[in-house]
C-alpha cells in the first residue's frame, strides 16, 4: 500500500524538495479518517569514531500509518489493503508542515466530529516568520 499524491503513488523524487507531509488516512470499511503529519528525514546523532555526528537518515514514512493507537489496532484487525493513505500537501518546512497540519484538522473540525475522526489531540507552535514564504 503506497502514499497517493494527486491521484498517482508518490515518488522518491516527489520528496526531495520537502521536509513532509500532511496526510488523510481513511479506513474504508468504516470511512473514519485521521489527519497527521510525517517527516521525510530527520537528524539522527550517530557515534563516528568516538564522536557522536548529527546525521540526515531516511523517516519510515513509507510504512508510517500515523501515531494514533485505535487506528493501529484496526490496521492490524482489518488489513492495510482497507485503507486508502492520501499525501494533502507537500511542505518546505517543518512550519510550514505543523501549520497545514493544524489548519486542515481544524478546518476539518477533526476534534468535534469523533463518529468520523481519529485524532483525539490538535495542537502546534508556529512562528509567522518561518511561514513568511507564504503570505497572501
Amino acid at each position: 500500500m503506497e502514499w497517493i499524491y494527486q491521484g498517482e503513488d508518490i515518488t522518491e523524487e516527489q520528496t526531495l524538495s520537502y521536509v513532509g507531509f500532511t496526510y488523510l488516512i481513511e479506513n474504508l470499511i468504516s470511512n473514519k479518517k485521521y489527519v497527521g503529519k510525517k517527516l521525510f528525514r530527520s537528524l539522527r546523532k550517530k557515534k563516528v569514531k568516538g564522536k557522536y555526528k548529527r546525521v540526515m537518515v531516511q523517516s519510515d514514512w513509507r510504512k508510517y500509518f500515523s501515531s494514533c493507537k485505535e487506528l493501529h489496532d484496526e490496521v492490524e484487525a482489518f488489513g492495510e489493503g482497507n485503507f486508502k493513505r492520501e499525501v494533502l500537501r507537500l511542505c518546505k518546512t517543518k512550519s510550514e508542515l505543523n501549520y497545514f497540519e493544524l489548519k486542515t484538522q481544524m478546518d476539518l473540525d477533526v476534534i468535534l466530529r469523533p463518529e468520523e475522526y481519529y485524532n483525539s489531540f490538535v495542537g502546534t507552535r508556529v512562528n509567522r516568520q518561518c511561514l513568511k514564504d507564504l503570505f497572501l
